[in-house]
Order: C-alpha cells, then sequence, then structure tokens
C-alpha cells in the first residue's frame, strides 16, 4: 500500500501528510519502493501514489511475474485503458443528451424565425 511519510525509509510510517513543508517533497511507498515526489499538493501525490500502488498490487496477483519493471509497465497499460474509455465516454454525449440539444436547437430555430418575420 502507498504509504507517504516524514520519516527516513527505513521506518515507512503512513502518514496523512508526508509533504516537507520546506521544499514541498513527499515520500511514498509504491510497491515496496520509497520515492520522493514534489508537488503543490500532498494529499494528492499520495492519492496517485496509492493508485499506482493498487494497480501494480492488482497486476501482480494476476501474472506470475515478480519483475517490478514489467508489472509497472502493465500496471501503467491498465492505468491508459481506463483513461482512454473514460475520455472515450465524456467526449461523446450520451443520446439523450443529444435529442435534448437537437430539441432545443429546433426550439430556437423557431424562435429566431419568428424573431426575424415580426422583426
Amino acid at each position: 500500500m502507498a504509504t507517504a511519510s516524514k520519516e527516513p525509509p527505513a521506518k515507512s510510517v503512513p502518514a496523512t501528510n508526508g509533504a516537507n513543508g520546506a521544499n514541498g517533497s513527499v515520500r511514498v511507498e509504491i510497491f515496496d519502493q520509497v520515492y520522493n515526489l514534489r508537488g503543490s499538493d500532498a494529499d494528492y501525490i499520495l492519492k496517485l501514489a496509492e493508485y499506482v500502488d493498487g494497480k501494480m498490487r492488482a497486476v501482480s496477483e494476476q501474472t506470475a511475474t515478480v519483475d517490478s519493471v514489467r508489472l509497472a509497465v502493465l500496471a501503467a497499460l491498465n492505468i491508459a485503458d481506463e483513461y482512454h474509455l473514460l475520455k472515450r465516454q465524456l467526449g461523446k454525449p450520451s443520446s439523450e443528451a443529444q435529442q435534448r440539444a437537437s430539441k432545443l436547437a429546433s426550439a430556437l430555430d423557431e424562435v429566431l424565425q419568428d424573431t426575424r418575420r415580426t422583426g
């Protein structure tokens, strides 16, 4: 599990906010490896680290490999797949939204035509 800490990596003490106020670095542990990351939002960095750690552990459970680089690549591919599926879903309006937009556009066209006739 990803953790953030102000402590040295050997202690690996979980903390809700592992940010070092002086330089904005956050110490996280992902798949039993410690990383010092920098950013303005320690909680967000921790959340990302926990997500990546979870993905790597899920891939680890589903594969026979113990190679952490291979696990990281497979986890990255899973995350990329999730990202692109969500991006595709958000890029396409639902059929209901398209129908409503079409009705609103037709109503607006009618109002504009009436305004042009009378104006």
